[in-house]
């Protein structure tokens, strides 16, 4: 499948102007459940506790140039930026797990967490 383009803005941005479009990007998006599990000693088996929340883990990666890098390093570093999930085609209030450049070739590669309640 050929890139997607990744859009992001800061957590100040209010505007359609305030978006970073970053094209042909590989996107991939993770969805994990959170649980508890009991075991229960003496007895058969365990119980598992659907806590009724999820979170989805969002990596991006491709390339970009020095100067769209410094812009996302702000973001990185001041707040919660806000991306756009093009598989549910809405936009999705993040953290930055972690974050990954290489000036030698330009590629990149980001970790965000969206948090659902």
């Amino acid at each position: 499948m050929a890139g997607m383009d990744f859009f992001i803005r800061p957590a100040t941005g209010t505007t359609s102007a305030d978006w970073v479009r970053i094209p042909n990007a590989d996107i991939k998006v993770r969805l994990t459940r959170r649980m508890t599990r009991t075991i229960v000693r003496g007895e058969e088996g365990d119980n598992l506790h659907d806590e009724g929340s999820e979170s989805a883990i969002y990596t991006i990666s491709g390339e970009m140039q020095l100067d769209e890098y410094k812009r996302i390093l702000a973001m990185f570093r001041s707040g919660q930026p806000c991306i756009h999930d093009p598989f549910e085609e809405r936009d999705v209030k993040v953290v930055f797990a972690s974050m990954e450049y290489d000036g030698s070739n330009e590629s990149f590669k980001f970790e965000l967490i969206e948090d659902i309640v």
